[in-house]
């Protein structure tokens, strides 16, 4: 394996399927070489199978530690061809590494318009496409004057975070003003979009451009399941509408999106209108991988690593299947049983498995993939396996 390409994966212990990734690296003849602050004993021995080695750092926020691992790989192996995590919490580290050790993908100077929320903002109206009106909190007048232009309700997120995290509507002035008093970072206030989230999901080729796109859509939006500890369920389509083909089009473009998953979020309105939300420049979070998987009968941890050793996508892929995830909390008087929701459609229940506390707020404690080529059904299935007391 002298001339083996040496890719350093960053946390490959979690989420716990992500060791599908490692492992086909390595059976395409890659060099796979973990980092992670986890105890070598506690790696999964398939994980422990397919790594070259495996450095443990005391915490992976400690970037200098971090970086000395990547040292001693390079000393021992010789340059780093990639380094990656496929995670939202590690972008950070990995385009710090990339501009240290000068390996391809997106460097320092990329990071703030793949993770600040108002430098994605601007390149959307750049693009021309279409946006929630939205302002950078710098003062509490600022943010009254905002409110003033656009009305209640209003949304607030920090301009870097994850997920739903930290996202508040907020429907009046005295919640403004509870928002304003104990606010932390920086925050972005947007006027409040009515509608359903549908994203465009995939993966690019080495040259960026798609060899594998999706999309799915939500039973509800995220800040709200959130903030509410509620449920929600949400769905891969058969087709992708073909408004949101070309903005999902546009925006792989325009952020130069290259050998690398992406999962670009937006609202649809009531009265049809595509809004662009945000994008991430990573697989979507959960089962999501599984699911495209299990909604086209491919592989796409196999194909994401061919495309990273050798640019080659060779699965064929025509959304036969719809597939739902219908996550649960422990805390909810479901109506009915987890043998009861066998019982009855085990038969359309491709995979269910607890879900890690991690993505416990959004997703659940438990969750259930359903696949059937019919979207009625599916959801139907997924409200009955919601259902409360």
């Amino acid at each position: 394996m002298v001339n083996a390409m040496n890719f350093v994966f960053l946390s490959p212990d979690f989420p716990p399927n992500y060791y599908l990734f490692c492992a086909h690296l390595h059976r395409m003849g890659a060099r796979v070489l973990g980092i992670s602050d986890q105890p070598h004993t506690d790696l999964h021995p398939n994980l422990v199978a397919v790594l070259t080695e495996y450095h443990r750092v005391s915490d992976l926020h400690n970037y200098e530690e971090v970086l000395r691992a990547l040292g001693y790989f390079t000393y021992h192996y010789g340059k780093i061809d990639r380094v990656d995590s496929l995670n939202e919490h590690w972008l950070g580290t990995e385009v710090r590494l990339r501009t240290d050790f000068n390996i391809d993908g997106y460097k320092l100077a990329d990071l703030p318009r793949i993770k600040r929320k108002s430098e994605m903002k601007r390149l959307f109206v750049a693009a021309g496409l279409d946006v929630a009106r939205g302002e950078l909190v710098q003062s509490a007048e600022q943010a009254y004057t905002f409110v003033e232009e656009v009305g209640y309700p209003v949304v607030a997120k920090p301009d870097i975070g994850v997920g739903a995290a930290h996202t508040y509507k907020i429907t009046n002035r005295q919640e403004l003003e509870a928002f304003l008093y104990e606010r932390d970072t920086e925050y972005l206030l947007e006027e409040f979009i009515e509608g359903v989230i549908q994203t465009f999901d995939g993966l690019t080729d080495q040259q960026g451009i798609p060899v594998f796109y999706t999309s799915m859509q939500y039973s509800h939006g995220v800040m709200e399941v959130v903030n509410a500890d509620g449920d929600v369920y949400y769905f891969t389509q058969r087709r992708v509408p073909q408004d949101l083909e070309r903005a999902g089009r546009t925006l792989v473009q325009k952020f130069a999106v290259r050998e690398r998953f992406f999962h670009f979020e937006f609202f649809r309105t009531p009265e049809g209108r595509l809004v662009v939300l945000e994008i991430n420049v990573r697989p979507p979070g959960g089962l999501s991988i599984d699911m495209f998987n299990y909604a086209n009968n491919i592989d796409l941890y196999y194909q994401w690593a061919g495309v990273i050793t050798q640019n080659r996508f060779s699965a064929r892929f025509s959304w036969p299947y719809h597939i739902c995830y219908a996550g649960r909390k422990h805390n909810k008087p479901y109506l009915h049983t987890h043998d009861e929701i066998m019982q009855r459609y085990g038969a359309l229940i491709i995979h269910h498995q607890p879900m890690s506390s991690v993505f416990r707020a959004a997703m659940g404690d438990y969750g259930y993939l359903v696949r059937s080529s019919d979207c009625d059904e599916a959801i139907a299935i997924a409200q009955f396996i919601q259902a409360k007391v």
